[in-house]
């Protein structure tokens, strides 16, 4: 039976609500201090080219300008801003500033200045020549190219491998086998926020850092590692944050604006405008992904090939590790006996590809169920009924790990959700022959919870009750605005039987914050939680020893209720939580206060099973989506009205990779939709319905059972709305996002290929 909660399964607000909705939060955009700089950058103009001069002399003379910084003047040791742990094993190819540029958007030099419009006035006076090089911004002429190195030692930036099995015999022994290529594209995350940092170097010798940043403790490792300073040095401090959706988890503009306080001894103040934000800090990784799989005839897997080409943009950034972990999600979802993923990691002169929500998991399902789509229809089986056959099962392993992937509920994602769309039915409906086609399709995803069987996984977290009663939990975690903070307190909340607005939850601040690796790999739920669970139980022993010291009794015959405790059968003698604070601060002269250490255990799998339905206007080659079901296995709800709000935007930035999104580039690497007025998201107007359903058979070592769920809920959004789209129009489109060309072309092309076999049946014999 389902246990009866207090105030986990309960919508609250995120804790700053009214604060948003009047206007009345404060961004870091809106600090301001004593002395406040502020800093422009120049950007590089074109793909690919050294330095060959680079004139500063009039921006210096410009009245107000502090400093001008360039590749001259900087360090030239090199670091990857993607480190967030010490001594993380990392390509490091990355300067302040180079005296070779490697695409339109990369630095060049800094202008420190009094005000901002006098730091983009001198940013404008500098004068640089630059000697070009051959732009090479496709991944195949990159590695074909052996002349033209982006960096030393080649454009190949790694080649990795995951095997299980023999995948390469049992494809080749099946009875048929199905190859497609399915092609992914470089996406802006399109937070409200753009990038920005403040940095403050003080007469002490100690450095602060304030960043809207999802791993505060790893940008203090790059900043201090890099600059050469003690850590206790360095004080990073996470803003408030007006959407990341992984873009601000590397440390991107925090090295840079970190060295120039330290050159000018001030606060110095850098954030990046739209078109900087799109061009110049990270992007989803584009990839090239074949899948070729060998089934039986009944619809069986029996071996899958899987090859993929991800495209890292000029830097090596985290290309290496989302290469690999993108592979291992392959191997999550489905039961397939012999799979084998091969990657190769391509430098480009692109932007830089980074973290973006989902870590490679929208690209590798989007493949995956595109092609698995046709092979369905290719065997005569119902798309869910050919997933049916193969989706894991509760506590099954992962083979390249051997982890198991827990309390796995895909199927019942999947099978719940064919009953609440209708899903057969609507499945057999005529797709149209006019000029409007409609069409359904579904896809399912999984993804992990947290680190745990690869890296260090580790939350640590202080809670302390004040003399009244109430809690102060003090966390090294970042807030993203999906409701972090409130559902700590409500998962402490429930242990303690208090309200959850008498709990303060505090974010990371490496000067006071406990540690914690940082806000990604959709751990906070399943790791954070954990350890806030563990540290509520902590101080409640702490509260419950404190009681019967008071009450000269053993805790055995101690009872608690909703912030009481008193003694059985004497219940009218009782003590407040506020008693207890008190009479042991002010007579036993004790703080209680516990710190506790978690490392996560397991990394079990969230799953979600997602439904579409489109309708093609075949004249325009315009899509709309016009109804969603998502299915989430996950776990147990901690806030319902949080969850909610994640599956709804995933859906929103799910829809635009599948549809409209992209950052596009002509042949010579220079943009030409690096602003909203072009680059296209999809609006609340674009948005159909989207209903969620939320699954709950609880997950062993989860908060109250809970697991993730603002990853998951990507995942399987674009490869739903493609395999609707071909439903649609019969076709098996594979290259994202699916553009009205794209499709115009796609129609045009069958018409051409209708009417030449039409005509060959004519003159047949």
């Amino acid at each position: 039976m389902k246990p009866s909660y207090q105030y986990i399964g309960k919508a609250f607000p995120i804790q700053d609500a009214e604060l948003k909705v009047t206007g009345g939060r404060k961004y870091l955009d809106d600090m301001k201090m004593p002395g406040m700089l502020y800093a422009k950058i120049v950007f590089s103009e074109i793909a690919h080219g050294g330095i060959i001069s680079i004139n500063t002399e009039k921006a210096k003379a410009l009245p107000g300008v502090v400093a001008v910084f360039t590749h001259e003047n900087t360090p030239k040791d090199r670091y990857n801003n993607y480190a967030f742990y010490v001594d993380q094993a990392v390509p490091k190819d990355e300067r302040l500033f180079n005296d070779k540029v490697r695409f339109v958007g990369d630095r060049v030099a800094a202008v420190v200045a009094e005000t901002d419009s006098i730091a983009e006035a001198a940013a404008a006076l500098i004068d640089i020549e630059y000697g070009e090089l051959k732009p090479l911004t496709d991944m195949y002429q990159a590695l074909e190219d052996k002349e033209n190195e982006i960096h030393p030692g080649g454009n190949l930036l790694k080649e990795s491998e995951l095997d299980f099995g023999d995948a390469k015999s049992a494809v080749a022994g099946a009875e048929l086998t199905f190859f497609d290529r399915i092609k992914t594209q470089k996406v802006h995350h399109a937070a409200m926020e753009t990038h920005i940092c403040v940095a403050d170097y003080d007469r002490m010798g100690y450095l602060t850092v304030w960043t809207p940043c999802q791993s505060a403790f790893g940008v203090r490792t790059v900043v201090a590692d890099l600059l050469k300073l003690s850590y206790n040095k360095v004080r990073v401090i996470k803003t408030v944050t007006g959407g990341s959706f992984g873009a601000k988890q590397q440390a991107i503009l925090e090295p840079l604006t970190a060295y120039m306080a330290m050159m000018v001894k001030r606060p110095v103040k850098l954030c990046y405008n739209r078109k900087e934000t799109i061009l110049s800090t990270v992007t989803r990784t584009a990839t090239d992904i074949a899948v070729e799989t060998g089934v039986t005839r009944d619809g069986r897997i029996l071996g899958c090939s899987i090859t993929t080409m991800t495209d890292a943009g000029a830097y090596a950034g985290n290309t290496n590790d989302l290469s690999i972990a993108m592979g291992k999600k392959a191997f999550r979802v489905y039961r397939i006996p012999n799979l084998n993923y091969k990657v190769k990691s391509v430098l480009t002169n692109t932007p830089v590809s980074g973290g973006c929500r989902g870590w490679g998991g929208p690209q590798i399902c989007t493949a995956i169920e595109v092609h698995f789509d046709r092979v369905a229809k290719s065997l005569g089986i119902d798309p869910a009924d050919f997933r049916l056959k193969n989706l894991v099962y509760p506590y099954d392993m992962e083979n390249i790990t051997k982890i198991t992937l827990g309390n796995a509920r895909i199927r019942e994602c999947l099978t719940e959700g064919i009953k609440d769309f209708n899903w057969y039915e609507r499945k057999r409906e005529p797709k149209g022959q006019g000029r409007y086609r409609k069409g359904v399709g579904l896809a399912c995803g999984g993804h992990v919870n947290g680190f745990y069987g690869k890296i260090q996984d580790l939350s640590v977290m202080t809670l302390k009750m004040n003399e009244d009663g109430s809690f102060i939990l003090n966390t090294g975690t970042h807030e993203q605005g999906c409701g972090t903070l409130i559902s700590l307190a409500q998962i402490v909340a429930e242990v303690l039987q208090v309200e959850p607005d008498k709990i303060t939850v505090l974010e990371a601040d490496t000067e006071r914050s406990p540690y914690d690796i940082g806000t990604f790999s959709s751990r906070v739920t399943y790791v954070a939680g954990k350890c806030a669970l563990k540290a509520a139980e902590s101080i409640m022993e702490k509260i419950m020893d404190q009681a019967a010291a008071i009450l000269n009794t053993s805790k055995t015959y101690l009872v608690y209720q909703k912030g009481y405790v008193w003694m059985l059968g004497n219940e009218e003698n009782k003590l407040s939580l506020r008693d207890i604070g008190v009479i042991a601060q002010v007579k036993h002269q004790q703080e209680l206060i516990v710190t506790e250490n978690y490392n996560n255990v397991s990394n079990p799998g969230s799953y979600g099973a997602h439904f579409a339905e489109v309708t093609v206007d075949t004249c325009t080659g315009m899509v709309k989506v016009t109804d969603y079901l998502a299915v989430h296995d996950i776990g147990q709800v901690i806030n319902a009205g949080m969850v909610e709000g994640q599956v709804v935007g995933s859906v929103q930035m799910g829809i635009g990779f599948a549809l409209c999104e992209e950052i596009r580039l002509d042949k010579k690497g220079n943009p030409t939709n690096s602003s909203f007025a072009k680059y296209t998201v999809i609006n609340a107007p674009d948005m159909p319905e989207v209903k969620c359903r939320f699954l709950e058979y609880g997950e062993d070592d989860g908060p109250f059972g809970a697991k993730s769920l603002g990853e998951i809920a990507i995942v399987p959004v674009a490869g739903a709305v493609v395999n609707a789209v071909n439903d649609a129009l019969g076709m098996t489109l594979c290259s994202l996002p699916l553009i009205p060309e794209k499709i115009i072309e796609a129609l045009s092309e069958a018409e051409v290929n209708k009417a030449e076999k039409s005509r060959q049946m004519e003159v047949k014999p």
